[in-house]
């Protein structure tokens, strides 16, 4: 994971770390997004969609605080809305290394918003998948080397995990 947070600040990635302003933070990966204005338009709607759904006062301000960031210079033109991957999904695309590596997934978000419990009706929980076999394999490549640095065969034979 630290190798895709390479470059975010401390301060975004402490106790309350939240995926939306990571990726839209000038300290955060805006800087190294690919597509920031695809990915922005698709963070901001689906915000304002869980907004509609549940007029949180914390989700407002974090519509507001998301919206005031600026556009990185290097941001190219947004695509045109019908020709967005089909209204399926938005790529987030993150350069990688020295840049030279383009990584794409797609996210999934999870919202919490019948359960009983007034703290798991707040979460929402954003999960990111490879969008391509390049990206499966740099990110297959960073486990293995992860998995070499902590000394570790994980997962073990036998258990069912797959390398």
């Amino acid at each position: 994971m630290a190798p895709l947070l390479a470059g975010v600040a401390p301060s975004l990635l402490g106790p309350g770390a939240n995926v939306l302003r990571i990726s839209l933070h000038p300290q955060g990966l805006a800087p190294r997004l690919r597509n920031f204005r695809d990915w922005r338009r698709h963070v901001l709607a689906r915000l304002a969609r869980q907004i509609d759904a549940v007029p949180d006062p914390a989700l407002v301000a974090l519509l507001d605080e998301l919206q005031g960031y600026p556009v990185p210079p290097h941001a190219r033109p947004p695509t045109p809305s019908p020709d967005l991957y089909g209204g399926l999904a938005v790529p987030l695309e993150l350069a990688a290394g020295d840049g030279d590596r383009l990584l794409r997934f797609i996210s999934t978000t999870t919202v919490f918003g019948t359960a009983l419990d007034i703290g798991l009706s707040e979460l929402a929980i954003e999960s990111f998948f490879p969008a391509d076999a390049e990206t499966a394999r740099a990110l297959a490549e960073l486990a293995r080397s992860a998995r070499t640095v902590a000394g570790s065969s994980w997962p073990h034979p036998g258990s069912g995990g797959s390398t």
